[in-house]
């Protein structure tokens, strides 16, 4: 089957599934939406819509990476989920694929493929996020076992997840990049402890996980000992599929800017605001200059990033770096216009007000805008290393 006949029959079955699939919730399950998350991968992997460039070995269909990207970029448009938890069918699973045992891809592929174990990503700590290879959670070598100590936070869905993936540092005297392991943990093991972190939303959608005296089997270790780092980028930069669909969410979300904002539909644009033309006879109303100023250069960046997007293609790289600043910048903005527009009523409650107090936080998930900015300095544009800190 060629790339296009997948596509088109991708389509046609969500078209059938539209009335009863979930929405699109991004690439983490809600902690609230799970056992709705959990049957709709049950339903995708039924149909053999799960896995389409897993070996048929372990229940996929053998097919290529660019079957599986298409599969992801017809959910974008469709708007549901491509997968129940990006961390358990692309990270967790990814790493499996490529450095499991053969008892760890018994244990562990098909079950995440059938939406049997949920994953959670347990990396980030207080004081090592974007800056990670400074993390400071240990993992012991006690005979036949690891002793994991440490915290760590900002982990999406940790309280209802059933396994995680855990980086921790093995040899301390080693280079930080060096020195760390990879491993699978159960998250039911005694030691761990998940508590909810309340945003300033009013929401809790991480946790924070306390790793106390922690028992590893010596099996959980996957990879090289000390050579985890490698695990871990080697899946970040490898996967296809998640870029595109990030272009046509975002061409979605440029559509709906320009769209028509209406009273009877105030749900239907993320600013209810518009560009001044009549749409089915209805004059639109008319924008405050500074308004009409702010939403043209929210679209003229938005396309540039669509631009970029195609000419990156579908491969992860440091270039995902100005698809990820441009994208978390044009959604700040965004929520901030919003928030002009509705006045002193977004102070108070509602969806601008929701919107102005989420939008910081795209700004620090998955890589701060600062990170990202030294990034595209230093490996894009060629500048002068960014001077170390002060010890």
């Amino acid at each position: 089957m060629d790339v296009e006949e997948l596509r088109a029959d991708a389509r046609a079955w969500l078209a059938d599934q539209a009335a009863t699939a979930p929405p699109d919730y991004g690439a983490i399950c809600p902690p609230e939406l799970i056992e709705e998350g959990r049957a709709w991968q049950r339903r995708l992997a039924e149909a053999g819509w799960a896995g389409l460039h897993w070996p048929v070995e372990h229940g996929g269909r053998g097919l290529t990476p660019a079957h599986q990207a298409a599969w992801i970029e017809e959910c974008a448009r469709a708007g549901v989920p491509p997968v129940l938890n990006m961390v358990g069918l692309v990270l967790a699973a990814g790493s499996i694929l490529r450095f499991g045992d053969p008892a760890q891809q018994d244990l562990h592929l098909r079950p995440t493929l059938w939406g049997d174990q949920v994953w959670c990503q347990l990396f980030s700590e207080p004081g090592a996020g974007s800056d990670l290879a400074s993390l400071t959670t240990t993992a012991v070598r006690d005979g036949d076992r690891f002793v994991v100590d440490g915290q760590k936070v900002w982990c999406s869905g940790g309280r209802v997840s059933d396994w995680g993936i855990l980086m921790a540092r093995t040899d301390p005297a080693a280079p930080k990049h060096q020195g760390i392991s990879f491993f699978v943990i159960d998250m039911a093991t005694p030691g761990v402890e998940v508590r909810p972190l309340r945003q300033m939303t009013g929401g809790s959608e991480f946790d924070e996980v306390f790793l106390t005296g922690v028992e590893l089997p010596a099996d959980a270790l996957l990879g090289p000992l000390h050579g985890g780092w490698g695990v871990g980028m080697a899946v970040l930069t490898s996967e296809r599929g998640h870029i595109g669909a990030s272009v046509i969410g975002l061409e979605q979300r440029l559509a709906a800017l320009a769209a028509v904002g209406s009273a009877d539909e105030p749900d239907a644009v993320d600013i209810d605001i518009d560009l001044g033309a009549e749409v089915s006879g209805r004059p639109r109303p008319t924008l405050d200059p500074v308004v009409r100023d702010r939403l043209a250069a929210l679209l003229t960046r938005g396309h540039a990033a669509v631009a970029l997007g195609r000419r990156q293609g579908p491969e992860a790289s440091v270039a995902g770096s100005l698809m990820k600043l441009g994208i978390t910048e044009l959604l700040y903005d965004s929520a901030m216009l919003r928030g002009y527009t509705a006045g002193a009523a977004a102070l108070v409650d509602g969806p601008a007000a929701a919107g102005m107090l989420a939008a910081p936080g795209g700004r620090i998930a998955g890589g701060t805008s600062q990170v990202q900015r030294t990034i595209i300095g230093e490996r894009i544009l060629g500048l002068p290393r960014e001077p170390p800190a002060p010890s």
